[in-house]
């Protein structure tokens, strides 16, 4: 059986802050103050999150999804997916040294 492997797009995957953002500003027309008040977060945690500073984590994404009325597993989802991406590009010359082990 051939394995093939599943390619990584070339261009990294855009951080949640960044569809976030989008949402607030373009579609509800919430500040980052009113965002944050609204979230039950400092205006400082939301900004890093919004900027790509910070990750979307578990609470955050919780948050959002109750604040926007959407699966919370959107957020963390592209969460992963970003990470994901820029740590195999950080590591890609190790990850190319390790062989992989098949079970017998």
């Amino acid at each position: 059986m051939t394995e093939i492997a599943a390619s990584r797009p070339q261009r990294p995957p855009t951080h949640p802050g960044e569809l976030i953002h989008e949402i607030l500003d373009d579609h509800l027309h919430l500040s980052v103050v009113d965002a944050a008040r609204r979230l039950h977060v400092t205006r400082q945690a939301l900004h890093a999150v919004l900027s790509g500073r910070a990750a979307v984590t578990p609470a955050m994404a919780l948050r959002l999804g109750r604040l926007f009325g959407k699966d919370p597993a959107l957020w963390l989802n592209m969460q992963v997916a970003h990470d994901l991406w820029h740590a195999e590009q950080t590591l890609a010359s190790e990850l190319n040294e390790i062989e992989a082990v098949h079970a017998a």
